[in-house]
């Protein structure tokens, strides 16, 4: 890391090939489609390198009084485990204990702030470096003061417990910090290789455990302001209604009510309390312009691959023609909420030309933009404060709301705390899109693969973000969301070809955890079962051997292995329970699973999982298997029961009780979790698991009962 651009070669590559591709794709446009297709397939490997300030330590470092060193974060925990992992990395280079070190939110204010968001697994591999080398840096700014001040060498200085200095010559760190403002930021230091390691690596408790044992205050709807107000937005409950007009008459005159907003795209009410301002809302009367009322039936209908515009995104050999005799299999998946504990909310603060926001937000930078450029103020005047997040699971990758509770705000000139009403989330989420899949394959003499084919089709996951620079959809010609897994992982095989199809549906559709990975490795791992069935194969040894013995081969191999060790893996029916096999790559980091399944009177069982990954270096084991083991709940949640479906123009159901989930009950008794070390840095972790869910209990299925499920969510009856 230089001293002053900290552009790594990792990050100066990734940022240079971004701004290459328009050069190129312009330039070249004759070559469109194999370029288009190195960068789909790049993007679906690689995670997002940390994209914000990384040359000052003294934005994310701060010793306050008491000589606590704080660290501000630009990443947000939201369950994942992020402080936790980010205090490890700090504290490995600072070299203290990870309880001398604390960890919050960056506030906006503080000029940390990323620029891109916290998703897509990527907080502790983006930040193996940056922070790494930011800590270090810190240490040795810290030791050459202290040396100055005590007239010792800096191999001398040692921190510990809050003091600074050696033998019996020590200062407390705020003596020393004091003094650092001034200091030139020298070139980072060597970082430690990972055979010293002393924290990194290790089982450690999360930081944000007490906390919420305890029940503090540290969610975004725990937020409040002195003198606060509540709001309330009016909203359509039809897909498509446009508003017409409104009467407020009676709302106006209801008790608690302080105003009534009319806005370009909203109406809200502000009111003294939460149960007021919900009241006087729906006091209002107002007429709506709706479409004809749409169905499920409708949207299936728009899901069908063949419909949109196509891409191919990944191409080998020849397309299969009717003499190779394929076997040709549909999968579908239906829409899915995300369905996060905590809804979405804000609470809002105008002065002048300043705002506060305290939120619970993915994407700090992108919302503090939306409001600047709503209010017509500048960026650096909108203090946006993360608070934890309970749930995200990219929900929260546009807060948009914020605007709204902003202007509110403004309209009072008090402080306002607007919260979606559970109905408001379930029925306005930026849902999964519904996915169709149509897999075709064919085998040799041999029994191996002589084709494999995917094509599939899919609402909006990336395109309609604001987080996707614009014009790269257009660049890319598909969805970088929905293609996450798309692509076929098993390349020893000639003739390979997969083409998405992209459909604009008439609701808002987005990041949900794991983007289309879940979706996508459904359809194609349960179609290698059936091709393994046909070929008389044990369906792990026929994955092996259609995978190449590169780098990123021989890791899925070496996961693949593992979990049919570790489960003892058999196509045999034992007991009444039989064994499902299934394994994905997503963002570089691969994973197999294997589900041990029961089937009586057609409810199905899970008793199970073995998870088998390799997400290269495990910073905190613990979490790492927690992570593996959220994933599997959450992708059964997703296989077995979760669905939204259309019923009159509206999305349904409005609450949780209708809206099936996986429950406690419904948890397998044993998650076992073997990890790997296949390269010598952090991969992704929080994502890549939720992959095989589906399709390892769909296979186990088959073996138990001989009925394919090709839809989810599964079910026998």
């Amino acid at each position: 890391m230089a001293a002053k651009s900290n552009i790594s070669r990792r990050k100066f590559l990734i940022r240079g090939g971004l701004g290459t591709i328009g050069v190129v794709a312009v330039g070249s446009y004759i070559f469109r489609n194999p370029i288009r297709r190195s960068i789909l397939e790049m993007a679906n490997t690689m995670e997002m390198a940390y994209v914000g300030p990384a040359d000052d330590p003294m934005i994310w470092f701060e010793i306050d009084q008491n000589n606590h060193i704080i660290l501000h974060s630009p990443k947000v925990e939201m369950g994942q485990g992020t402080f936790t992992g980010m205090v490890q990395l700090a504290a490995e280079e600072l070299e203290i204990n990870p309880e001398e070190l604390r960890i919050v939110h960056a506030a906006s204010a503080t000029g940390n702030v990323d620029g891109i968001s916290t998703g897509g697994s990527t907080s502790i591999a983006s930040m193996w470096v940056p922070l790494r080398e930011l800590a270090a840096t810190f240490r040795e700014m810290l030791k050459g003061a202290a040396a100055q001040k005590l007239a010792a060498s800096k191999e001398q200085i040692q921190i510990r417990d809050g003091q600074i200095g050696f033998d019996k010559n020590w200062l407390p760190l705020s003596a020393v910090a004091s003094t650092l403002q001034d200091t030139d930021i020298p070139e980072a230091p060597t970082l430690k290789p990972v055979g010293e390691h002393r924290v990194i690596g290790k089982d450690i408790s999360r930081v944000d455990l007490h906390p919420k044992i305890f029940g503090h205050p540290i969610f975004g709807m725990d937020a409040a302001l002195p003198d606060m107000l509540y709001g309330a937005v009016v909203r359509p409950t039809k897909i498509g209604a446009r508003f017409v007009s409104a009467d407020y008459t009676a709302a106006e005159k209801m008790p608690g009510v302080v105003k009534i907003i009319s806005e370009a795209d909203f109406i809200g009410v502000v009111a003294e309390t939460y149960t007021q301002a919900e009241n006087a809302k729906n006091a209002i009367s107002v007429s709506w312009e709706a479409p004809a009322d749409l169905t499920t039936a409708d949207i299936l209908e728009q899901i069908q691959v063949g419909n949109g515009k196509s891409s191919i995104i990944q191409k080998e050999g020849k397309a299969l023609a009717g003499k190779d005799q394929p076997v040709e299999m549909e999968f579908r998946t239906p829409i899915g909420a995300h369905a996060q504990l905590e809804p979405n909310g804000v609470v809002a603060s105008v002065e002048g030309d300043k705002v506060t926001l305290i939120i619970s937000t993915q994407v700090v930078a992108l919302t503090r933009k939306e409001v600047a450029d709503s209010l017509e103020i500048e960026e650096a005047n909108v203090n946006v404060i993360p608070t934890y997040l309970g749930g995200g699971f990219g929900r929260r990758l546009h807060t948009p709301h914020a605007i709204q509770a902003a202007l509110m705000s403004r309209a009072v000139g008090r402080p306002v705390k607007y919260f979606f009403s559970r109905k408001e989330e379930f029925q306005h989420d930026m849902f999964r899109p519904p996915t169709h899949h149509v897999m075709k394959g064919s085998l040799d003499a041999d029994g191996k693969l002589r084709h494999l084919e995917h094509h599939f089709v899919s609402g909006a996951v990336g395109n309609n973000s604001p987080l996707m620079p614009a014009g790269l959809p257009t660049i890319l010609g598909a969805d970088i969301g929905a293609i996450r897994g798309g692509f076929l992982q098993y390349t020893a095989v000639p003739n390979l070809r997969s083409t998405y199809w992209h459909v604009e549906l008439p609701f808002a559709t987005s990041w949900w955890r794991s983007l289309g990975l879940l979706a996508n490795t459904f359809a194609i791992e349960s179609f290698m079962d059936v091709m393994a069935q046909k070929a008389g194969v044990n369906a792990a040894e026929f994955r092996l051997v259609h995978i190449p013995e590169d780098a990123a081969g021989i890791r899925l191999k070496n996961v693949i292995r593992a979990a049919v060790e570790a489960s003892g893996y058999t196509e045999e029916i034992k007991g009444g329970r039989a064994m499902g096999f299934a394994a994905s790559t997503d963002a570089g980091t691969p994973c197999a699973q294997v589900a041990e399944v029961s089937v009586e009177n057609n409810v199905i069982k899970v008793h199970k999982f073995t998870v088998a990954m390799d997400p290269g270096i495990a910073v905190n084991p613990d979490q790492v298997r927690a992570q593996c083991e959220g994933s599997v709940i959450m992708g059964m949640s997703a296989a077995m029961f979760e669905e939204m479906t259309i019923e009159n123009g509206e999305l349904q159901p409005e609450i949780y009780g209708p809206y099936q989930m996986a429950l406690m009950k419904h948890a397998p008794k044993e998650i076992e979790v073997v990890l790997l070390q296949g390269i010598d840095r952090p991969g992704p972790v929080g994502e890549p698991p939720l992959g095989p869910v589906a399709a390892a209990i769909a296979n186990a299925v088959f073996r138990l009962t001989g009925k394919r499920l090709t839809e989810m969510p599964l079910n026998l009856s």
